[in-house]
């Protein structure tokens, strides 16, 4: 099963009960239930779907598992919405809040393929010799008080022409 054969919802449940097993060891119905905020009919409805594309281990009153397809996924909608909250954080200085709840969103439409763009240009954008770190900090200076229309011709922020050095007078 390929992670686009699947729903929103049913990828957050994949998230949330690897969330849950990485904190303690298996999965219930009432744990996923309480994560999601959602009644336990819904839950086991989500569990049997999961089961039946081989995704989750699923029986009643028994605790809930991931296969290694199903955890395989679900560690792909956790890294889209980390990249993605990371992305909006330190890229567009979005606030924590604001960003986690976007890559909540946005996590379920974006191909992989793109998201690891996001963490492509976030490293190029952090080494690159006319960006550096500071690029992502102008930008946040940017973001509060506007651009100065001469700002692209100082070099990147903290070079020695933004600082007014080797300027000629």
């Amino acid at each position: 099963v390929t992670d686009s054969a699947l729903s929103a919802s049913l990828e957050d449940y994949l998230e949330v009960i690897l969330h849950i097993v990485e904190a303690k060891g298996a999965a219930r119905p009432k744990d996923i239930a309480q994560q999601l905020d959602i009644g336990n009919s819904s839950v086991t409805a989500a569990l049997k779907t999961l089961a039946s594309k081989q995704l989750g281990n699923y029986a009643p009153y028994e605790v809930i598992t991931l296969t290694e397809g199903g955890e395989k996924v679900a560690r792909d909608v956790v890294h889209r919405h980390e990249t993605l909250r990371e992305f909006f954080v330190r890229v567009l200085a979005a606030d924590e809040k604001l960003a986690d709840e976007a890559a909540c969103r946005m996590e379920h439409a974006g191909p992989s393929e793109l998201v690891d763009r996001f963490v492509r240009f976030l490293e190029f954008a952090e080494m690159c010799p006319r960006g550096g770190p500071g690029l992502l900090d102008g930008f946040r200076v940017h973001l509060e008080a506007g651009c100065r229309p001469d700002c692209f011709d100082e070099g990147p922020v903290g070079s020695p022409a933004a600082d007014g050095e080797g300027a000629e007078e």
